[in-house]
């Protein structure tokens, strides 16, 4: 007697957001997902950053994922929309030009992080929400 097949596992997604340059070089931002199991062409650093110690409005330094190790933040964009990012939340920063966007810790008192960044032309995997 033979065994039924096991089906394909579904896809396994990490929740992402994504923040691009406008136009007129201003920030945005969209809502999506990042498929796991997805080898990824980047480096990588790590960067802590302590309360009191905000950014003021800057653009990306280069593309890169940043992945949230503690702490939980609200960045907002030119438009004035915020969001949030925490442990969990992979944020890619394609915003690389213009005034950029700004970040305020809301939650805990450091901001640990790693960044991964990858070439400006380079597949980010990213899923828009619907």
């Amino acid at each position: 007697m033979t065994q039924p097949a096991t089906p394909p596992a579904a896809p396994a997604y990490l929740p992402a957001i994504r923040l691009l340059n406008t136009p007129d070089d201003g920030c945005t931002f969209e809502t999506g997902r990042l498929p796991t199991k997805t080898h990824l062409a980047v480096g990588y650093c790590f960067a802590e950053t302590t309360i009191g110690n905000e950014h003021r409005p800057h653009a990306a330094p280069r593309t890169q994922y940043v992945v949230t190790l503690r702490g939980k933040l609200r960045f907002t964009v030119s438009s004035g929309d915020t969001f949030i990012v925490e442990p969990g939340v992979i944020l890619i920063a394609k915003d690389v030009r213009g005034p950029g966007h700004t970040w305020d810790l809301i939650e805990g008192d450091v901001w640990e992080r790693l960044y991964l960044p990858f070439a400006p032309d380079a597949d980010d995997h990213f899923i828009a929400d619907a």
